[in-house]
């Protein structure tokens, strides 16, 4: 059954309609760190409907390797272990019998958090949520279990970077990779949207991506390029995704003046998009689509800053204006969601949406 997709989707976007289209596009009220009763309640839900999923996902069945393997494990081994963020929430559930599903629980509440967060501190923060639920929601979230949370740890991050907290940044960024190696690559995005001097700027990406490398990639470095460049592993889609990058990065270059960001946003969303043109670039170059793929991953926060200031950046600031930009963009993402649940190689991985609660007591 497909409904519960379509149900994420279509509550962000009629909300986004009813709420937003009225919105002047200044950074208003809205843009808070405070979550009141509606985002908790999104980011509770949210974590349910991913935590609870029961046989969802193209990854479903590899994640319980990573129970087994810490099931008779000391809590120093576990933290000694690869992707120790992820092992410890593994040690945890098999510590208390909530076997996967509280892994997932507790990785899809990070998740949540991280989203809820991010989306908050846009313009339109129901239009970012809808935009969010077609592949960030239902294929990384619930697909891709530990870059989903290093993801959900990273926009915490990318929201202290906009502020212009740069060792905020690397905490989240740091502890994201405990989940996820490949969360260091972001490492040098703090240098490139902070640093104003060109060679400080290059000394702090260098120092802090070598950092990560030695405490995250070194003993997995060879594995990684084995399985992902060596083997020249093929991720099916993956030139759709990207591509699905390259819009929101030509709007950001083309009318980056008209976006309302402070100056420390401005460079990092600059740089967002600088990446993606380069990462799409490479992928044409490049038979390793599955390292590009997970690469731009990362990137996805681009394209809900992008399309959640899109209304306001082409519009006259007018209700009936922004109306029909704020429907285009939901319009846009509702056919992304159908083509991808219909047509995608790997879809059926996802289909029937299965909630284990009901499947529990049926």
């Amino acid at each position: 059954e497909m409904w519960p997709y379509w149900l994420m989707f279509a509550v962000p976007a009629i909300v986004a309609l009813m709420t937003e289209v009225d919105r002047a596009g200044s950074r208003l009220p809205s843009v808070s760190v405070r979550l009141n009763e509606a985002w908790i309640a999104v980011a509770l839900l949210l974590t349910l409907l991913i935590g609870f999923r029961y046989e969802v996902g193209g990854d479903w069945f590899n994640y319980f390797r990573y129970l087994d393997d810490v099931r008779w494990a000391t809590l120093d081994e576990v933290l000694l272990m690869s992707d120790p963020g992820y092992q410890l929430i593994s040690w945890l559930s098999g510590q208390l019998d909530w076997d996967v599903f509280g892994v997932n629980l507790l990785g899809g509440a990070m998740f949540a958090v991280g989203l809820v967060v991010f989306c908050r501190h846009l313009p339109r923060p129901w239009l970012a949520l809808a935009v969010a639920v077609p592949y960030l929601v239902i294929v990384v979230a619930m697909g891709y279990s530990r870059q989903g949370v290093a993801l959900g740890l990273a926009m915490l991050g990318l929201v202290a970077l906009g502020k212009g907290a740069t060792g905020r940044f690397v905490f989240w960024v740091m502890l994201a990779a405990t989940f996820h190696k490949t969360a260091v690559l972001l490492l040098p995005i703090a240098a490139l949207a902070a640093a104003r001097n060109r060679i400080l700027a290059f000394a702090w990406g260098t120092g802090s991506l070598v950092l990560g490398y030695f405490l995250f990639l070194e003993d997995a470095a060879d594995s990684l390029y084995k399985n992902y460049v060596e083997a020249q592993y093929q991720s099916d889609g993956a030139m759709i995704r990207l591509a699905m990058n390259l819009l929101p990065a030509f709007i950001l270059l083309y009318w980056y003046k008209r976006f309302r960001f402070s100056a420390a946003e401005r460079k990092l969303w600059l740089w967002f998009a600088v990446i993606s043109l380069g990462l799409f670039g490479i992928f044409l170059l490049s038979p390793a689509s599955t390292a590009i793929d997970r690469m731009a991953l990362y990137m996805l926060p681009l394209q809900l800053t992008v399309f959640s200031n899109f209304p306001d950046v082409i519009s006259k600031e007018t209700v009936t204006d922004v109306a029909a930009p704020v429907a285009g963009v939901l319009l846009y993402y509702g056919l992304v969601q159908f083509v991808w649940l219909n047509f995608a190689a790997h879809s059926q991985y996802w289909l029937p949406y299965r909630f284990y609660l009901l499947e529990a007591f049926s």
